[in-house]
């Protein structure tokens, strides 16, 4: 799925854009997801959408290659 952090699945988010004279127009707040060469636990090797905060916690096992 598109937008999606395969860990946390963390997604994007709806508000608001307000203006200086507040009117609203709608828009969309997306993770940053980068594409990683990672290691499964089942030791296979595959290409996987990870958002930054997963990266940097530790959550995801980069492939050497």
């Amino acid at each position: 799925m598109a937008r999606v952090c395969e860990i946390c699945g963390k997604r994007p988010h709806t508000g608001h854009k307000i203006s200086h004279s507040a009117k609203r127009a709608g828009r969309w707040w997306y993770p940053n997801l980068q594409r990683v060469r990672a290691k499964l636990p089942n030791g296979q090797v595959r290409r996987i959408r990870v958002c930054t905060r997963c990266l940097k916690a530790g959550k995801v096992q980069k492939a050497v290659r």
